[in-house]
């Protein structure tokens, strides 16, 4: 018996859209894929931040060395800060020194350069800051103030410390003596270049880190009378005592000559400064 009708109840080869089957796949489903992407993507976000934060560049046998206090500077430490003090006879020098670590590095990774520069008899103290980066603890310095309120003080930076020393020393000009910038500079919301205070900025020839162009930018946020140096054959990494960095150019001198040219040029410009040049 022959089946009638104008279409045959058998379509194998039949094209076309039948309901409910939308060639452009369920939006709903779309939606979901969508979403799942972006939450692995934040997943790992949050664990590379998690992973960078958390292996901070850390103090070298040098630097460990430096934290053991001695006949010649006497060393502390509270949560919030390293403490390097000059002993003996003589009186200690003011202003002292208040220093700001590099982003992601521990606070311990500059004893050496603190030891040295307490050595010339200045108070010295690295500031601990939150997670090892500054701009969670732009106010540290003033910690360090209130607890020693009869002292004056100088402040700087290496690297992400600069900008965010200067930002403290712009809020409290008539509080800081003085500021230093190692391979760092200033930016607008650490404006110094109205202010009656002098800076010194110190980088080194072989350094890859330091961002060439914020740096000559910075210079217009700077008293016109500060004053630059150029440590040449060091790099970034070697202002403080931590290991290679990476990215960093290849030093042609020492740690520890790299080390004592810093100190000497610090050391040199606080001599300038009055011991009356803040508060």
């Amino acid at each position: 018996m022959m089946l009638t009708g104008t279409r045959s109840p058998i379509r194998p080869f039949e094209t076309g859209k039948r309901k409910g089957n939308n060639s452009g796949g369920n939006p709903r489903s779309k939606k979901r894929l969508v979403l799942t992407i972006v939450i692995v993507l934040l997943i790992a976000l949050i664990a590379a931040a998690a992973l960078y934060v958390s292996t901070p560049y850390g103090p070298s046998a040098e630097a460990q060395a430096a934290l053991k206090g001695d006949t010649a500077v006497a060393v502390s430490q509270t949560d919030d800060w390293i403490e390097f003090e000059p002993v003996g006879g003589e009186k200690v020098k003011q202003p002292g020194v208040i220093f700001y670590p590099g982003g992601r590095v521990k606070a311990e990774a500059y004893a050496a350069f603190a030891r040295d520069l307490a050595e010339t008899g200045r108070h010295v103290f690295i500031a601990k800051m939150p997670l090892n980066f500054a701009f969670l603890g732009q106010n540290e310095a003033e910690k360090i103030a209130k607890k020693y309120p009869d002292e004056t003080f100088a402040i700087g930076g290496h690297s992400l410390g600069g900008p965010f020393a200067a930002r403290y020393a712009a809020e409290h000009p008539k509080e800081i003596a003085g500021i230093f910038f190692l391979a760092s500079y200033a930016e607008s919301k650490g404006d110094l270049s109205a202010a009656q205070m002098p800076a010194l900025s110190i980088t080194a020839s072989g350094d890859d880190v330091l961002n060439r162009e914020k740096y000559a930018e910075g210079r217009k946020y700077l008293p016109a009378d500060a004053q630059y140096e150029v440590i040449k054959g060091g790099n970034h990494g070697q202002f403080g005592s931590y290991g290679d960095q990476g990215g960093d150019g290849k030093a042609s001198i020492s740690g520890a000559k790299q080390r004592e040219q810093t100190v000497a040029l610090i050391s040199a410009w606080l001599d300038a400064i009055p011991a009356s040049g803040a508060k």
